[in-house]
């Protein structure tokens, strides 16, 4: 059994990054969506509060995904 698959090989190679970088840049998505679905559901029960704080991330969550890609 490998310890890195050959297609997750690939998939570093594609996004020019070591394993602990995606690792890395995995967590902080998974924190930055973390913090948002918090805001998201005081949102729900607030309208007033955290009017914009979705829709103003997605351009960061799309540099976040994108962030060292070939």
């Amino acid at each position: 059994m490998k310890l890195i698959p050959d297609k997750a090989k690939k998939h570093l190679v594609d996004q020019n990054e070591t394993y602990l970088e995606h690792m890395w840049g995995a967590w902080k998505i998974v924190c930055l969506l973390n913090v948002l679905a918090i805001k998201c559901f005081i949102h729900s029960i607030f309208p007033f509060l955290y009017t914009g704080a979705v829709s103003e991330k997605i351009e960061c969550l799309q540099k976040l995904t994108k962030r060292n890609k070939k």
